[in-house]
């Protein structure tokens, strides 16, 4: 029997859907006048049609020519320079085996770029990132209309692409669609010791072949980078919110239960098409309901704040309006019940080892945070993701999922958490909104009051700690940094060297309207502030020297000006003009930065 629903857990819920219903009706109306005309290619003119499948084998082409034979598009974010996407080479022919052993035609529909925060920290590429889910979206959508299809697999993994592929995915929500997964690299440099390295190279105490050994010593594999950043977020909230088969998630690439895996997604896609006896339109999967799983899911595990982004706006294209008052009265009902790199040692490999998602999910069902009422591609109701996927004789099974956690150190139960909120708060004031996480963080830190920096770039920043400008109880500010500003980079390469002065016994926090993403770590953020300075926000208006209040607990954000003076003075520093936003192809964004939205309302273009 399902456990009653945590009232919060309801509350929340019934309020999305109250502040989404007139949208969310029209969503779901033109999503179903679309199923209504059937497999579209059927009326399709003739020389269509043949252009559709003149590539195809005289038996696919048989198949084709009808409505009796589904038809499947994959689409897939492939290249084999990013470790996380170099697995899904041979993902195609997998699958169109798989969707013909079931009675369908696959299709490779088209591809999507995908880029590596990892490899443009810091640089001029990752003022694209964020722009990229939305391109990503697009690529999605004009792969899907050529109407030649009935349903999709998305392939795809890492920070940007799978929200993207969502989002292109639910323009066409009549298909049934999932998501299929590559699956984490081995464990390699254990983290610690990875930060360490990272800390004594920002201090300048090991050269560049140390730094670089350690790197490589940790991201050394096919297969996603092993850490909880917005990468495996994305894969647990697929899972969570019914786009992934039960426990696909954190297997392994290049082995045969990943393969298993693989192949059964393109027979599950092929029996969720409208052909097929239990039709699982996508548009329907995504629903308040599911986007409140995700949420939690994400606040139980302290994921990626990259989150506060993306739900929102994957949100938004099911016609739903999600806001950050939810994610923050969800927090105050879920317990913290992982501990995983940044926010613990282990990795995402101890996490599912421990019990992992399975694991996860029967505990927050148990505990009445998550919805079981749900639609998902594994079937009716989301208690089919207590289970466990198994290889036995060769043959995909699902067993039940454990019942203790293998590593209480790196997974617990609902009854006996880290903690008993969730990673992230909203905080706010006369400085703005922001998002904290806060699930590395200690108790000692959660408050201080002291100087602001302020920094309109992060060259600055470094070239003040080097120079030992910074050692001191400070509050960084590093503004200008927002989707408007020049694309919301992420600012991670800010990690070490703010670490490195908490670890010398200063108070200091940062504050931005930039992002930190999953990889925050132990320094309290108040990040993705909104307005961004850009957009005339506060941050434009604080001074060096100006005292900030930043208190997690109390869920405040403050400079200690008086009100009339704050409101008197001029923006100052500079948001990047149209001359200087050059170089790296970032001239071609231009017309995104114009009609990017704020943070809050997941810095959409559309």
């Amino acid at each position: 029997m399902p456990h009653p629903l945590h009232p919060v857990v309801a509350r929340v819920t019934q309020r999305v859907a109250d502040r989404s219903a007139k949208s969310r009706a029209a969503y779901l109306a033109r999503i179903g006048a679309a199923a209504a005309e059937g497999p579209a290619r059927g009326s399709l003119g003739c020389a269509n049609l043949a252009h559709g499948f003149a590539a195809c084998g005289p038996a696919d082409k048989l198949g084709l020519r009808g409505k009796v034979k589904p038809n499947i598009a994959i689409v897939s974010s492939y290249n084999d320079m990013l470790s996380a996407h170099q697995p899904f080479k041979d993902y195609p022919d997998v699958l169109k085996k798989a969707v013909s052993e079931a009675g369908g035609v696959a299709q490779f529909a088209g591809g999507v770029p995908a880029m590596c925060d990892g490899i443009t920290q810091g640089r001029a590429g990752m003022e694209l990132s964020l722009y990229s889910r939305d391109i990503i979206a697009m690529a999605t959508a004009i792969a899907l209309a050529h109407d030649m299809f009935d349903g999709a697999l998305m392939l795809g993994v890492c920070d940007k692409i799978v929200p993207g592929l969502v989002i292109g995915a639910l323009s066409f929500g009549h298909l049934p669609v999932i998501l299929v997964p590559a699956g984490p690299m081995s464990s390699g440099l254990p983290n610690n010791e990875k930060t360490r390295v990272r800390k004594l190279y920002a201090e300048g105490k090991v050269d560049r072949d140390r730094l670089l050994e350690a790197e490589s010593s940790s991201y050394h594999s096919p297969g996603t980078c092993t850490f909880y950043g917005t990468a495996n977020s994305n894969q647990m909230l697929m899972e969570v919110m019914g786009l992934h088969l039960p426990g696909a998630s954190f297997v392994p690439p290049n082995t045969p239960l990943r393969e298993a895996l693989t192949a059964a997604a393109g027979h599950r896609v092929t029996e969720l098409t409208a052909l097929g006896d239990t039709h699982t339109p996508v548009g329907e999967v995504i629903d308040e309901k599911a986007i409140v799983n995700g949420v939690v899911a994400l606040l139980a595990t302290g994921g990626s704040t990259n989150h506060t982004l993306h739900l929102v706006a994957i949100a938004a294209a099911a016609g739903i309006e999600l806001t950050w008052d939810d994610f923050a009265d969800l927090s105050t009902a879920t317990p913290l019940l992982t501990r995983i790199y940044p926010n613990g040692s282990a990795d995402v490999n101890h996490f599912h080892a421990a019990g992992g998602t399975a694991f996860l999910i029967s505990e927050l069902l148990d505990a009445g945070l998550l919805h079981e009422d749900v639609r998902t591609v594994g079937g009716e109701g989301l208690r089919e993701y207590r289970a466990t996927p198994r290889l036995l004789s060769d043959v995909l099974t699902w067993q039940p999922g454990p019942e203790h956690s293998g590593d209480p150190a790196v997974l617990r139960p609902a009854a006996e958490p880290f903690a008993p909120e969730g990673g992230l708060r909203m905080v706010d004031g006369n400085l703005g909104r922001a998002v904290a996480k806060v699930s590395a963080v200690s108790h000692d830190h959660r408050l201080i009051e002291a100087p602001a920096r302020v920094f309109d770039d992060q060259e600055a920043l470094h070239e003040a700690f080097a120079a030992g400008e910074l050692d001191q109880d400070v509050v960084v500010i590093v503004r200008y940094q927002g989707p408007r500003a020049n694309g919301m980079p992420e600012l991670h390469k800010l990690t070490s060297p703010l670490s490195v002065l908490l670890d010398r016994g200063y108070r200091v926090a940062l504050v931005t309207d930039g992002r930190m993403s999953g990889a925050s770590g132990a320094v309290p953020a108040a990040i993705h502030v909104s307005p961004e300075a850009a957009a005339g926000g506060p941050l434009s208006r604080v001074r060096n020297g100006d005292v900030i209040r930043f208190d997690v607990d109390s869920e405040k954000l403050e400079v200690l000006v008086p009100d009339e003076e704050f409101a008197a003075r001029e923006p100052s520093g500079g948001a990047l003009g149209g001359d200087e936003w050059t170089g790296t192809g970032r001239e071609l964004f231009t017309a995104f930065r114009q009609a990017v939205g704020p943070a809050e309302r997941g810095a959409r273009v559309f």
